[in-house]
């Protein structure tokens, strides 16, 4: 049997006992998976979050990422007058979101104009710390 990509990582189902008519199916493992909250999820909840997953527009997905490393970079620059690595991990951090908002540009949707600004901000951000280092 193959295995099934989810965000949670690759899920291999596994295949129940055959029963026989009236008797019970049997119980058990749900796979492994865990809910956000610690608590393991049964089957039906994984078809639901996966159901979710798969109504969400993947631009809409693609835009969370954006904003994501967006945050991510904004950290790593506040840092960076403490710990010098983290102005490379900034610069890693809007590479990615460049490379998300620069490669898919309108097919992003109503979030590419917004995340194009938050990029050009970002990218200016980046060049002032540098130069504030460096003086």
């Amino acid at each position: 049997m193959s295995s099934i990509w989810t965000p949670g990582g690759e899920y291999e189902p596994r295949e129940e006992p055959k029963t026989h008519p009236g008797e019970p199916s049997p119980g058990g493992d749900p796979g492994g998976y865990v809910g956000e909250d610690g608590t393991e999820l049964d089957e039906d909840q994984v078809r639901e979050a996966l159901a979710r997953l798969a109504a969400t527009p993947v631009a809409a997905i693609l835009a969370d990422h954006a904003i994501r490393l967006h945050e991510l970079a904004v950290l790593h620059l506040g840092l960076s007058a403490e710990r010098p690595e983290s102005l490379g991990e900034a610069a890693l951090a809007i590479d990615g979101m460049a490379a998300l908002i620069d490669s898919l540009g309108d097919r992003l949707g109503d979030a590419a104009r917004p995340l194009a600004e938050a990029l050009a901000q970002l990218r200016l951000a980046f060049v002032q710390v540098t130069q504030e280092r460096a003086s």
